[in-house]
């Protein structure tokens, strides 16, 4: 950690020596309170409500230099209280690097961006920054750019080890869909008010030959397949995408899965209404010869599906899937503020033990966002879930009758500490 903060200073210094250079220094400082009484998870018997406030402080350099452009984000992540005070280390080990990438600028069309980064498309479904997370998604990873005028080609690569070995290829960081190697295609085009890209994406994943995971045994890959597109009909505009993914979902389970989503909106004044649907794949309790359950992997899951975080978000992985059908409202209450509310309507895609009802629950978003100053924004929200008996039966059991609800309120600061301009 010192060193890392050793090298942020003097590269700070030495961007600053040149005066043909563009550099932009600035700053993501973010705290969130939260009360979690049936978040993520259906609220347990006889369990106290949590209580925390977690806080992103985040410093990102921005340089610029012909064809070459460069980006150093470092970030510390904690909860108010995690660290004793006057420790003279870093003992929660929160200080962390969160971005360091280059952009080549090869000739008018073409340019090459390696190293830590994010990397986030169209809705955010499938590859997504994943913002809301204090510690957001990142990927190390070599990309090869294309654009001429509304066309745009991306192609990725990633190979990922652990350390550097003597010998052995092994991978043993696992959860979180965590791969080992990574390639893909994506294409975009743009026309006047419509747009429509195209994924391929391949996927390998460390095998083991132990339950304990320490014997590595090949690699079993996992291809995502599918479109997204925006396009208007008269004054509604529609969003929607499809996806197919198959491969393997481990070493010896063939993978047939699929996601669809359709969202339209109409903003007659100041208001905007939406509807939509997902439909998410899943595979049937009472088992089934091939795995179908679909899973958005590097998106930003939390925008998604309700904002209490009880699908996709580091859980309901190869499970009964998801039938989202939902409608929102945003509206102004001020010059700089606007309310939303959201509705969602839950029930299982493939079929639960015992033939119970598909119905889960249903939950109501509110979130008020009010624009303080020019770089400082306030948040707050609040959700409830209202589950079925059946969400017992996708988590572990726990009671569906319980009250289970989840407040914040979160600020966050973005301000530009510091700006060039090329002489």
């Amino acid at each position: 950690m010192k060193q890392l903060r050793g090298f942020t200073i003097l590269l700070f210094a030495v961007l600053l020596t040149n005066t043909y250079a563009q550099l932009k220094v600035d700053a993501d400082i973010r705290p969130r309170f939260e009360y979690r009484h049936g978040f993520g998870n259906l609220f347990p018997d006889d369990a106290e409500p949590a209580a925390f406030v977690v806080q992103r402080s985040r410093l990102n350099f921005n340089y610029k230099l012909d064809k070459l452009t460069m980006m150093l984000s470092v970030q510390d992540v904690s909860v108010w209280g995690d660290t004793r005070q006057i420790d003279p280390t870093d003992s929660n080990n929160s200080f962390s690097l969160f971005q360091a990438w280059v952009d080549y600028k090869i000739n008018e069309n073409w340019s090459t961006k390696l190293g830590r980064q994010v990397i986030s498309y169209d809705d955010q479904r499938i590859f997504g920054g994943l913002d809301w997370a204090m510690q957001g998604r990142f990927h190390d990873a070599a990309l090869l750019k294309y654009k001429k005028e509304t066309f745009k080609a991306d192609m990725g690569f990633a190979f990922n080890q652990q350390n550097q070995a003597l010998e052995g290829n092994g991978f043993f960081l696992q959860g979180a869909f965590t791969y080992k190697a990574m390639q893909y295609a994506y294409l975009k085009k743009n026309w006047e008010k419509t747009t429509a890209s195209f994924l391929v994406l391949n996927t390998g994943f460390q095998d083991f030959a132990d339950t304990g995971n320490t014997i590595p045994d090949g690699v079993f890959y996992r291809q995502t397949i599918g479109s997204h597109f925006t396009f208007p009909i008269d004054n509604i505009s529609f969003m929607g995408s499809a996806y197919y993914q198959t491969g393997k979902s481990d070493k010896t389970t063939d993978l047939s899965a699929y996601n669809f989503a359709l969202e339209a909106n109409y903003k007659p004044g100041k208001t905007m209404f939406g509807l939509g649907i997902e439909f998410l794949s899943g595979t049937d309790q009472d088992g089934d010869s091939k795995n179908k359950s679909f899973f958005p992997l590097y998106g930003t899951n939390h925008k998604f599906n309700g904002f209490m975080d009880y699908f996709y978000v580091g859980n309901h992985a190869n499970n009964v899937g998801l039938n989202d059908i939902y409608a929102k409202t945003i509206f102004k209450t001020g010059e700089k503020s606007t309310f939303l509310a959201k509705v969602h309507y839950f029930g299982a895609n493939a079929s639960l033990s015992g033939n119970a009802d598909a119905y889960l629950g249903t939950e109501i978003d509110l979130v008020y966002t009010q624009q303080l100053i020019k770089a400082v924004k306030l948040n707050v929200g609040y959700s409830h879930m209202f589950a079925s008996e059946s969400m017992s039966f996708i988590k572990n059991g726990r009671p569906h009758d319980n009250l289970n609800n989840w407040a914040w309120v979160q600020l966050t600061i973005r301000p530009t500490l510091f700006t060039t301009k090329i002489n």
